[in-house]
């Protein structure tokens, strides 16, 4: 049975290959990024993945602003459209000491990053439960288990994200609706340009295995089917997450400053 999907961010990276992975499983998608041009493309490009489903329709709406949640969850009102399944993936991040950040995008950050996640999960959870059917995709990050000196505001919305999903999964759990966090390490994106970390020891100093946006979006994917309700995509990953809870908080730090430390740069 077809399912509509509504997947945030959709555009590009893990939000484009999650869209493939919903459309080629027969569901309908609504995509959501902020560039209209771009979302028709992928939007013609899914056409083929959909099968009987129907075609993927298109929602340009810019999630730094606080009043998007509200217009996307009208419009789709307006015209009858129940959502089924959620997936919360748009967000960004910053490098450099937070002492010099530009505050707006570090609020801006926060706005997608966090806020839109629960007011668009508000939004939409209450039909899921009232269906007692449906489900809830967040991408947080391994980013969510630590404390992130240099990229501070980044790392705490994601441990926002991952507390937030585990919180909601189980309130919802008699209501067969699943919701689960997808904790992705470095992913090769449009991410780590945007944010200024291609040349960060994370990213560029062969420290870490960066995964490319279709396998962790397949292992999201087949995670969420199952009903996980936290995604580690990748063994160097999950031994990273598992590392994290092994040692001192401050160590866990200290490790995550040394991967972070490049050139300062703002937002995605």
């Amino acid at each position: 049975m077809s399912r509509t999907v509504l997947i945030t961010g959709a555009s590009t990276g893990i939000g484009y290959e999650l869209a493939k992975c919903f459309a080629a499983g027969g569901d309908a998608v609504v995509l959501v990024a902020r560039g209209e041009e771009r979302l028709r493309q992928v939007a013609g490009e899914l056409q083929g993945l959909a099968g009987s489903a129907p075609p993927p329709r298109v929602m340009a709406s810019d999630l730094t602003k606080a009043s998007a949640p509200d217009e996307i969850h009208a419009e789709l009102r307006r015209e009858g459209v129940a959502i089924d399944v959620l997936v919360n993936n748009a967000g960004f991040g910053s490098l450099g000491p937070f002492a010099g950040a530009d505050l707006r995008a570090e609020l801006d950050m926060i706005q997608v990053n966090c806020s839109a996640v629960a007011h668009l999960t508000r939004l939409f959870l209450p039909g899921m439960i009232e269906r007692r059917a449906g489900g809830i995709l967040n991408v947080a990050s391994t980013a969510s288990f630590q404390a992130g000196p240099f990229m501070a505001t980044y790392y705490a919305t994601k441990a926002f994200v991952l507390s937030f999903s585990e919180a909601i999964a189980e309130e919802v759990k008699e209501y067969n609706v699943t919701v689960s966090a997808l904790c992705p390490g470095p992913t090769r994106t449009e991410f780590q340009a945007r944010a200024g970390v291609s040349h960060s020891r994370l990213f560029g100093g062969g420290m870490m295995r960066v995964m490319d946006p279709a396998s962790v979006a397949a292992a999201a994917y087949e995670g969420f089917r199952r009903g996980k309700r936290i995604i580690v995509p990748g063994l160097i990953n999950k031994l990273g997450v598992h590392g994290t809870r092994l040692v001192p908080r401050s160590t866990a730090a200290k490790f995550a400053a040394n991967l972070n430390r490049s050139k300062q740069a703002s937002r995605d």
